[in-house]
């Protein structure tokens, strides 16, 4: 589908798209409640990232905001960005002679200071004597991500293994 606008740098490339379309298509092209193709939403989603800007101050030239954001919600929801991530991953640890899943990983975690308007969303964290978010990310020996988890509790290393759903055994 060519695009009747002069594009964005944060525009997909064709190859790119061909490597991720699979991936975010959750529907059939030809759906009836599609009004925006999905290279355009995604065009519209890394537009977003890529600057930093406000949701509503989306250029008027690629689908509206609430339409990206709502297509953004779907593809975080089903885990469309987490299957492309593990994919990769996988791909990249057998070019490189490894085994496509990981045998060791390594989890590290931070605590994000709170406001007070934050509620019982945080947490404390004894160690560090910090009220806040905990978040949690676990990689491999090469640096692929594994998984990540944010939670409001102080919970050690090893609880967060089990909540990411790695070192399934090992122990």
């Amino acid at each position: 589908m060519e695009i009747a606008r002069k594009p964005y740098p944060s525009d997909v490339s064709d190859d790119e798209w061909a490597l991720i379309a699979p991936y975010l298509t959750l529907l059939p092209e030809d759906a009836g409640q599609r009004d925006y193709p999905l290279r355009e939403a995604f065009n519209g989603l890394r537009y977003i990232i890529k600057t930093g800007a406000q949701w509503r101050a989306m250029p008027h030239d690629l689908p509206p905001w609430a339409a990206v954001y709502q297509q953004a919600r779907r593809w975080l929801a089903w885990g469309c960005f987490e299957a492309l991530l593990d994919d990769l991953r996988a791909v990249l640890r057998e070019v490189l002679g490894r085994s496509a899943d990981p045998s060791a990983v390594i989890i590290d975690a931070r605590t994000l200071r709170s406001s007070p308007e934050s509620g019982e969303r945080a947490g404390y964290d004894g160690g560090k004597r910090k009220k806040g978010s905990k978040l949690h990310i676990a990689v491999d020996t090469l640096a692929g991500v594994c998984g990540h988890r944010a939670h409001a509790d102080g919970s050690s290393a090893r609880k967060a293994a089990d909540f990411l759903g790695c070192c399934r055994g090992r122990r």
